[in-house]
Formats: C-alpha cells, structure tokens, sequence
C-alpha cells in the first residue's frame, strides 16, 4: 500500500468539499510510527477548533478545511484549508519524509486557497486564518479588515 491509497482518504475529502454535509475539517495521520501510510484519523463538524483539539505534539500529518468566509454584511464564499502539521516531539525520520509525503497528498487534497505548515496547534489561530483567506481572495470591501 503506498501512502495515500485508501480510498476512503479521497472519499473524505469530497465529503468536505461538499456544501450539502456538515462535515467541514479532516486530519490524515499516519497508521503507525514505522509505515509511511496515510489514513483518515479524524473528521469533523465543528471548524477550526475542533480540528486543532485533534493535533498532539507527538503526531504528524495533513489537514483539510472548509471555512465559511464573510467579505462583508452581504457576501459569505467558502475557502479551503490545507495544513501540514508536524508535533515538535515526531521523529526525526518521519520529519525528513514530510516535504516529499506533503506534494503526494496534494495531488489527491489538491482544492484550496491556502497552505499552513504549524509544529502547534495554537499556530492555527482563527484570525490569523481568517486574515490570510482574505488576502488570498483578492479584493476585500470589508471596511473594518481593510488595513492588512
């Protein structure tokens, strides 16, 4: 089995990208210490909060993200997360592999606006993901976060 070959990873993934489910977060993690093999750890309902409830320090993987975004009082679009994390207490040898890993799950989570790399779960702050999907989406009409 190669890395990310469970179909249930591409599965999950569609799952939430798609505006019909209330699914909007899925973390994939790596099956043991020893395999380089991907599979789904966790899903959620419950955003950004509930994904980093999910991270340990001694864990590494890759995250995807649905997050509603308002520009201003009228307009709400939905932008895409993808986040690499790897815990400060990981392996080194699974640390080495994780730049080469990152480009193979990106070709199946390949949909989103923006990249994050955390080694903490703080480092996914709400507003600073916030902040940075309004500057990857252009033209901002939101008088009170126009000063970025």
């Amino acid at each position: 089995m190669t890395l990310i070959e469970d179909p249930k990873i591409a599965e999950t993934y569609e799952d939430v990208r798609d505006d019909k489910t209330e699914t909007n977060w899925m973390f994939l993690g790596f099956v043991n210490d020893k395999a380089d093999i991907l599979e789904v750890k966790a899903t959620g309902t419950d955003g950004l909060s509930g994904f980093t409830s999910n991270l340990s320090p001694d864990q590494a993987g890759f995250g995807f993200l649905r997050i509603p975004l308002k520009n201003d009082e009228y307009s709400e679009r939905i932008k895409f997360v993808f986040v690499s994390y790897c815990g400060p207490q990981v392996r080194v040898m699974r640390k080495a592999k994780l730049g080469i890993q990152k480009a193979q799950v990106q070709s199946v989570l390949r949909s989103f606006a923006i990249e994050m790399n955390v080694t903490e779960a703080k480092d996914l702050d709400e507003s600073e993901v916030l902040l940075r999907l309004k500057r990857a989406g252009g033209a901002n009409y939101d008088r009170q976060t126009s000063n970025y």
